[in-house]
Order: structure tokens, then sequence, then C-alpha cells
């Protein structure tokens, strides 16, 4: 009784768990958009002094999110989000590589369906793709992709950090193979950025991609990295913004916002990955003291946020609309795919060699900056109540 007296204060006070689908805005970018949104409505192509404003802010944007990455101002390119970079990155070297007569990509069988369906279209126009697979952490070896990559590869693609179980990627050493090749490598930085150092000086990156909304920022604003000397076509035609690149009128309060968000990750990256790192072992030790209940991904090379758990007897949207009605929200799979893919199963476990039934049975936890102690032993509460009410009712449940 007294844990139900506990949940029904909660209700009061909903605990946002699903940072790995988004996170909040931060007030602070919030308030360095609002000028953009309201007074400052110049478009950036234009001459005069409102046009002129608007180009400042976003070179000042793109210094931030440069300095972020370790790049330039001149290899940051702003998309509409972390897929419109990704899809410029491997159609945009691809198309520039088809008069080398290089037809072949490597890509991991992990990516983000952005990666994923972006090497698909590829294979149905006449590339050759090599899907390389993980071990049962969702980790890729070096090993197998050396092996994978051949004279007429012209790019490979590995993410930098899972979006639903979490892994990070060896990319260092990942990027270091395909550079020793001449070969270009792609990474999506989308759920990394914020909670991995990355230094693109160090790293032979030839492009990366961010998202906004993943650093509490804005949604609908990404950038992509693009090497110096790294040769792109552009996907998107017009009035050659970006540099040609990428055409379109400039979403300038949301490249602000990016900006801003940058500089506040970069200036709180240790303590952000340190308080994230401490509540996520908490919610470890406590989930899988249930029985049933396992983790999913690596258990040391994981994002300092990440929880993905299987949960023997217990279908995963019951659990989430479970918790959900007890005022806790967590994500099952990806949210940038479950809402459109219909109920199938994770490829991302599928290909860690999990059956269907332990893919329908995996949920996403993951804490964000904000989220304390207390919401996080209230929440485990109510996760061991949630997943033993939902086994007594559950035909999933092996007796």
């Amino acid at each position: 009784m007294a844990v139900w007296v506990k949940l029904a204060k909660m209700m009061d006070h909903r605990v946002y768990l699903d940072h790995a689908a988004t996170t909040p805005l931060d007030e602070r970018v919030l308030e360095a958009m609002l000028p953009h949104l309201k007074e400052r409505g110049g478009n950036p192509s234009s001459l005069h002094a409102s046009g002129a404003a608007a180009r400042e802010a976003i070179e000042a944007a793109r210094e931030a999110v440069a300095a972020f990455l370790g790049a330039s101002p001149g290899e940051i390119f702003f998309t509409s989000g972390g897929t419109e970079a990704d899809n410029l990155a491997l159609f945009g070297m691809a198309r520039a590589a088809e008069t080398s007569g290089k037809r072949h990509v490597v890509v991991s069988a992990v990516e983000h369906a952005a990666v994923r369906e972006s090497a698909r279209r590829l294979e149905e126009s006449g590339w050759e793709v090599s899907w390389i697979g993980v071990d049962e952490h969702g980790l890729v070896d070096p090993a197998e992709l050396s092996a994978a990559l051949r004279p007429d590869t012209a790019l490979a693609a590995v993410m930098w950090a899972n979006n639903e179980i979490g892994t990070v990627q060896p990319v260092e050493e990942l990027a270091d193979i395909c550079a020793e090749r001449e070969i270009l490598f792609h990474a999506d930085a989308v759920q990394s950025a914020g909670r991995v150092p990355i230094d693109v000086a160090r790293t032979p990156v030839s492009t990366l991609a961010i998202s906004g909304h993943k650093l509490y920022g804005p949604q609908g604003i990404g950038a992509l990295y693009v090497r110096d000397g790294v040769a792109l076509d552009p996907t998107l035609l017009g009035g050659g913004q970006e540099r040609g690149l990428r055409s379109g009128t400039e979403n300038v309060a949301g490249i602000v916002g990016l900006g801003m968000a940058c500089q506040l990750a970069s200036e709180s990256l240790e303590g952000r990955v340190r308080h994230e790192s401490r509540l996520r072992d908490r919610i470890i030790s406590g989930v899988t003291e249930l029985p049933g209940v396992s983790l999913n991904g690596h258990p040391e090379m994981r994002l300092s946020n990440s929880v993905h758990l299987s949960v023997d007897g217990v279908e995963a949207e019951g659990l989430v609309l479970f918790l959900d009605a007890l005022g806790f929200e967590v994500g099952s799979g990806s949210a940038c795919a479950s809402a459109s893919a219909g109920h199938k199963a994770s490829p991302v476990l599928l290909a860690m060699g999990q059956d269907e039934r332990e893919a329908f049975s995996a949920v996403r936890i993951t804490v964000g900056k904000d989220n304390t102690e207390q919401e996080i032993e209230a929440f485990l509460e109510a996760f061991s109540t949630a997943v033993n009410q939902l086994r007594e009712l559950s035909p999933l449940t092996t007796t």
C-alpha cells in the first residue's frame, strides 16, 4: 500500500526517462533563440541590416558547433536534423565517388534507420552493400570492418553510439582503418554528442552527423561535419545556401539554438556524464535484482545515460504504458522508428542474436542532466510493481 501512496504522489510530477528519444529544451537555449523568433526575423540572404544580423548569428553558431567537435567553422553545414545529415553524408559521398568507379559500401547492421535505409536505397540503385555484424553486446569488430573493405569500397558507416542499446563503438580505431586505406568514413554521432568527447582533429572521420534535440536544443535542426577536402554532391537543390551543399532558407532560430546547445554541452560535459552515469548505474543495479531482467548492450562501453533491458514475461509496449500511467516515461526500442514501423522486432537486437520474443520484451530507459536520485528511487519501485503485475497477466510468462 505504501508503494501506491508514493506512486500516486509522483503523478503530480511526471518523470521523463526517454532522453534518447528527445531532450527537453534548455531554458538558456530558448533564451538565445527567442530574439530570432520575434524581432530579429531577417532572411540571411537579404542584403539589408536584418539579413546581415541573421547571417552573423548563423556564423557565430557555426563557430560554436565547430568548437564542440574540434572542427573548423568551414567544415560545418546545417541541416534539418540528424536524419538529413546522415542522408546527405551517404548519398553525397556516394554520388561524388561514382566517377571513380567505386560502388561498394560497408555498413554496420546496427545503424540508425537514417543510415540503414540510405544504404538500402544505394543498394537498389546498383551499389553493393556489405553489412557487417556485431557481437552479443552490439559491438563492431574492427577486424571484421577491415576484412570487408575492398579496392572498390567508396565509404563505410558505423555509428558512434547506438540509439537503442547505448553501446559505444571503437570509432577512432574504425576510422583509422578506413583512413589508412583512403576510404571515406561516416559516423552518426547523434546519440554520442554531448556524452562522449568528440574531436575530429584526432579521429579521422570524413563526415559526422549531430542533432539539436538530443543535446537539449530544438527539434528540426542538425549539422553535418564534412572534413576539408571530402567531396559531397548536394541532395537538395535551390538557392545555394550552405555554400551550395544544402539549399533552403536557413532556420536561423534553430541554428542559434544548436550553437548554444553545443556550447553548453562543451562547458558541462564532464559533470553531465558523471551525474548521468551515477543514475544509470543505480537503475542497472536496481532493475537487475528482479528475476528475468537482463541488460542489453556492452556492460562498460556504453553511453552514460543509457539502460536497455530485456524483461522476460512482459511485452515492452505494455510495460511502457503501465509506467506511463504511473507517471514515468520510458522508451520501447527506437522512438524514431517505432511509431511508423508497426509491430516489428528491433533489427539491432536481432543482429545481436536475440530472438523476436526477447526483442519484443525490451525497454529503453535513458536519464538526463535534470533527473534526480529521488526520481530514480521512485522509478525503481514503479518498475518492480509494473513488472510483477504484468507478469501475472501476461501469456508470455513462463512457469
